[in-house]
């Protein structure tokens, strides 16, 4: 009778142990898809902050150039268009940036960086660890009950 009531539950055991790595894996699976959900809206927000900061540059950029050129036109000193050259570069990476290849160019370099120079990730004094955080925790808590 021991045997039989032992061996059901050895196999009980082993279907909840089953079960629970199971939902574990669901559980990382499922905040694997919400975090990159979030980063893939925050990359969309940025995109589209973008492309709206372009708005209303280039609208400033555009009437800058226009009152640049009459003003160089005007006083026939050219120096006066100066100004629109670093205007144009800020310009420019916007417009790449909101409509242009620079996100697909950074990712590329990213890939780079991760693929062959990975010791440059390396954080300073080695990856955080649970002792670490506990030993940060007890210097700041005022509560804190030694065991």
């Amino acid at each position: 009778m021991g045997f039989v009531f032992s061996k059901s539950m050895n196999d009980s055991l082993k279907a909840q142990q089953e079960f629970m790595l199971m939902n574990s894996r669901l559980q990382l699976e499922r905040q694997l898809l919400m975090q990159n959900q979030m980063r893939e809206r925050q990359t969309a927000m940025q995109i589209a902050w973008t492309r709206e900061f372009l708005k209303y540059f280039g609208t400033f950029f555009g009437l800058a150039a226009a009152g640049l050129t009459a003003g160089a036109i005007k006083k026939k000193n050219p120096g006066v268009l100066l100004p629109i050259v670093p205007l144009s570069f800020i310009f420019a990476y916007q417009y790449d940036m909101g409509y242009g290849t620079l996100l697909q160019r950074i990712k590329g370099e990213a890939e780079n960086i991760l693929d062959t120079q990975s010791t440059l990730l390396e954080l300073p004094k080695g990856p955080l660890t649970y002792e670490d955080l506990e030993k940060i925790r007890r210097s700041q808590s005022k509560f804190f009950i030694e065991k």
